[in-house]
């Protein structure tokens, strides 16, 4: 694997290393050494998925707040998303800064965010899956999130939002 930084601390573009043959290829998404040299998180103690029937669709962007707070490796199993990192570190010299890159099945490539780093993404095709893994389980009394449209992000968004759950379409304006 390859570990290319992001112009967020912490946050790190995840590339498999892909070893093909006549059958197909085989590439190494997660190891703990390798992540542990990288300098990132290398436990995992919970993994998720989620697929979104439409383009269009936004997820996020949602964090844990302290002390549940996660590191998580993203990665897009099916389609292509638009995933977006938002730094909500307020010690961080990227804090209030985001950086966004395409995943897709296609690319193979992997986004690692540290706690206070949100989470977010919006799919670029129909039948998106997405696949999550934690450093922590979740905690629902823990979860926040901001909105996807907040202008103290200006975050660009590549394609109009079609599909926004409520919660994350009603989030409050951000206030540091």
């Amino acid at each position: 694997m390859r570990f290319r930084p992001t112009p967020l601390p912490g946050v790190v573009v995840v590339e498999p290393e892909p070893h093909a043959d006549e059958r197909g290829l085989f590439a190494r998404t997660f190891c703990a050494e390798e992540f542990e040299r990288a300098g990132l998180e290398p436990e995992l103690a919970q993994c998720s998925t989620s697929f979104s029937h439409r383009r269009g669709t936004l997820r996020g962007l949602h964090y844990q707040a302290a002390p549940f707070g996660e590191d998580k490796l993203v990665r897009c199993t099916r389609g292509r998303i638009w995933d977006v990192a938002l730094d909500l570190r307020p010690e961080s010299p990227a804090y209030l800064r985001h950086f966004a890159l395409e995943l897709s099945a296609e690319n193979r490539l992997q986004l690692y965010l540290p706690p206070q780093v949100a989470h977010g993404f919006l799919t670029l095709e129909d039948g998106c899956e997405v696949s999550y893994a934690m450093s922590v389980p979740y905690v629902a009394e823990a979860a926040r999130g901001v909105r996807w449209n907040d202008p103290a992000f200006g975050i660009p968004w590549p394609e109009p939002v079609v599909v926004i759950s409520e919660r994350d379409r009603d989030y409050p304006d951000f206030t540091p």
